[in-house]
């Protein structure tokens, strides 16, 4: 039986990448040795490095005077990170769900947070719309795609504070105006590689203005200056990074990815929305194109586990929600073919006969 994966991450790769970085595994370059057991600081997994920083800036179109980084630690690391190289005594949060909230959380050690505007009241359920970005913040922190709750930020936003996005799960979905941005960083394990990597993208003139001593592993302008190769970085997920890379350049870059991810969501939304047996969870207007969230109507609550049950039985996997909003979530990253995003709604419907 196929299999049909929905997961939120670890998620989906795009199959050939999963079937190159295989083979890098048994013999990488033509070297005779496993892209596993390679030195880092060799000619030829530099050259991976390189060209993976280059198809980055190249893809996003990121403008002179950004640095791309690649490091450990995943996107959960940077939220101690940003605030260390960044606050020197005010930043300014969007809590938008619970990864945002962490952020929030870890930059409270390094000065004053204010939270501009949140969502929790209503189970970060929408994006908030009103709200003032203090002027004397040393940078304002959005995270763009909230894969818990289904939301997403669509639009580059103006600010007059440095911007700060958090896109672990939404990076290369669309494309996106970086020179709006001072710094995005994400977790690769949505819509870029393995898990275990990092990836940062820092406009190198809002470094160094800090007064604080920034340990040496943590401190953004050292990585810059060593190439990603500080420490030794995580060899395979970079690899498999460059091929999702080249995958991405192959389709078309960042405006045929966009045609597909709307196309997706628009046939899985319109399935919700027709369908008398469930309901989406997020308003409408901010709905996440990477993370579907929806739960069965009150009055069919009853049979959420036979529905999860019945798509499993039908190749449907890691459709179950997460338990801060229950129901299911059906997470249709990049790689996710528009044919698995079909198969769930032939399951929804034909689950719809069945008990209608």
């Amino acid at each position: 039986m196929k299999k049909h994966n929905f997961n939120a991450g670890p998620s989906i790769l795009p199959r050939e990448v999963i079937e190159k970085t295989a083979q890098a595994v048994l013999n990488f370059n033509d070297s005779g040795l496993s892209v596993l057991e390679i030195s880092h600081r060799s000619k030829d997994f530099q050259a991976v490095v390189d060209e993976a920083i280059s198809l980055f800036k190249e893809i996003l179109s990121i403008p002179e005077g950004y640095s791309v980084l690649f490091l450990g630690g995943g996107a959960s690391m940077q939220f101690c990170m940003v605030p260390y190289n960044l606050m020197e005594s005010k930043a300014a949060y969007l809590n938008t769900g619970t990864w945002a909230s962490k952020a929030l959380k870890e930059a409270k050690g390094f000065g004053e947070v204010v939270e501009v505007a949140s969502s929790k009241a209503a189970n970060f359920n929408y994006i908030p719309k009103d709200y003032v970005i203090p002027a004397d913040a040393d940078y304002f922190h959005i995270t763009t795609n909230n894969t818990i709750f289904g939301t997403e930020i669509l639009k580059d936003i103006d600010s007059p504070v440095p911007l700060v996005a958090d896109m672990s799960s939404d990076i290369f979905s669309r494309p996106i105006d970086v020179s709006k941005y001072a710094l995005i960083y994400g977790g690769a394990q949505k819509n870029l590689a393995p898990a275990g990597l990092a990836f940062v993208i820092v406009k190198e003139e809002v470094l160094g203005k800090v007064t604080r001593h920034i340990p040496s592993m943590l401190n953004y302008k050292i990585h810059i200056d060593n190439g990603s190769m500080f420490n030794t970085p995580p060899v395979l997920p970079v690899y498999s990074a460059l091929e999702t890379l080249h995958w991405i350049k192959s389709i078309g870059g960042l405006k045929e990815m966009e045609k597909r991810n709307i196309r997706k969501a628009t046939l899985l939304y319109d399935e919700i929305d027709r369908n008398s047996l469930f309901t989406g969870t997020a308003v409408k207007e901010d709905r996440s194109r990477m993370n579907v969230c929806f739960v069965m109507k009150p009055e069919y609550a009853h049979l959420e586990d036979e529905f999860l049950k019945f798509t499993s039985e039908h190749g449907m996997v890691g459709i179950k929600g997460h338990r801060s909003v229950g129901g299911f979530r059906a997470s249709i990253y990049n790689a996710l073919p528009i044919e698995s995003v079909q198969a769930l709604v032939d399951c929804m419907q034909a689950f719809e006969t069945l008990k209608k």
